[in-house]
């Protein structure tokens, strides 16, 4: 049976600004190459999306949209305060415009693939799972699949720390869901990270963006203007 046209994905996306995007690669990477291996997950992550058969696309941008944004993605805005305060709100802003099931993912792994995502939608519409939690190893989250918004399972997590998975996952089982598992995928967050994840998508233009970067900060080592 086909699947996707019963199911929103939601893209939690912050505009690619020097100085503001992926600063754990900063340095060796200078802010605006920062910039640049933001904008090319970004534009891999769109990508995939794109692809997988779907009812509907959105992105909850903080920020400006720039040329990165393909056709067919709704924009809205994030709000709130904190990450886990953004992400309720883009699921419930997500839902009140089409109440439909929802997987939000991040834009931290662009090594996604449409088969992962067609996944995670399908056991929303088959009715297997009631959430769908996808782990990073970095003990994070990329993926979370919702059948409605619960501000509740989300308020409070502390995104930023090393067991918000964990404590995400236990939430949505002391809840009473039944919690499909995506795979663990690693979140570009740390220089390593990104390294390791350009290896596993050599085509992609996030490895070519990547590739540049390091080429760059590798002439300036050599140069001794590595910026402390």
């Amino acid at each position: 049976m086909e699947t996707g046209n019963e199911t929103q994905v939601i893209v939690i996306a912050e505009a690619p600004v020097p100085g503001l995007a992926k600063t754990g690669l900063t340095p060796p990477l200078r802010p605006e190459e920062a910039a640049l291996v933001a904008e090319a997950a970004l534009t891999d992550t769109l990508g995939v999306v794109a692809a997988t058969p779907l009812a509907r696309r959105v992105v909850a941008l903080d920020g400006d949209p720039g040329p990165w944004l393909p056709a067919g993605f709704e924009l809205i805005a994030q709000r709130g305060g904190g990450p886990g305060e953004r992400l309720a709100a883009a699921f419930a802003d997500a839902h009140a415009s089409a109440s439909l099931p929802m997987v939000l993912i991040g834009t931290d792994t662009p090594q996604v693939t449409a088969d992962m995502i067609a996944d995670a939608v399908a056991s929303l519409e088959s009715g297997e799972a009631d959430a769908v939690f996808g782990p990073a190893t970095n003990g994070g989250f990329w993926l979370l699949g919702l059948r409605r918004p619960d501000r509740s399972l989300l308020a409070g997590v502390p995104m930023s720390a090393p067991d918000a998975g964990r404590i995400l996952l236990e939430r949505l089982a002391g809840d009473g869901l039944r919690v499909a598992l995506a795979p663990r995928l690693t979140a570009v967050g740390t220089f390593d990270a990104a390294e390791q994840v350009a290896r596993q998508i050599p085509a992609s233009c996030f490895a070519a963006t990547f590739a540049a970067a390091f080429t760059a900060s590798a002439q300036r080592l050599e140069r001794g203007l590595i910026e402390a």
